[in-house]
């Protein structure tokens, strides 16, 4: 993940939960302390965050339709999922993401 890919992404998770996130908010998400933690998310949105904090943020992404739903997470193409039912189960995946998203934020 590039830094510009952490702000659009900031601004994608703000746009899905109707808040704007500050940096401080993303530093919550990616487990950092409240000490410094925005100041590093301002550092990473120039030249990227770590690979740690990269696979918390892609998890997290896919609250929002703007990104995939990650294949070890897609279980919702499988043969024993109705072609009918996906759509739905696709958008309650993606509810729970935004809760656990609001979750984290507090």
């Amino acid at each position: 993940m590039t830094g510009p890919e952490l702000k659009q992404l900031r601004d994608d998770l703000s746009d899905v939960l109707e808040q704007k996130l500050t940096t401080a908010d993303m530093a919550k998400l990616c487990g950092l302390p409240e000490k410094g933690g925005a100041d590093t998310i301002r550092r990473w949105e120039v030249r990227g965050p770590t690979l740690s904090a990269t696979k918390v943020l892609r998890v997290l992404a896919m609250a929002s339709e703007r990104y995939p739903i990650m294949e070890k997470f897609d279980i919702f193409d499988r043969h024993d999922v109705r072609e009918e039912d996906r759509p739905a189960k696709r958008a309650a995946f993606r509810a729970q993401m935004r809760d656990e998203v609001r979750r984290r934020l507090g």
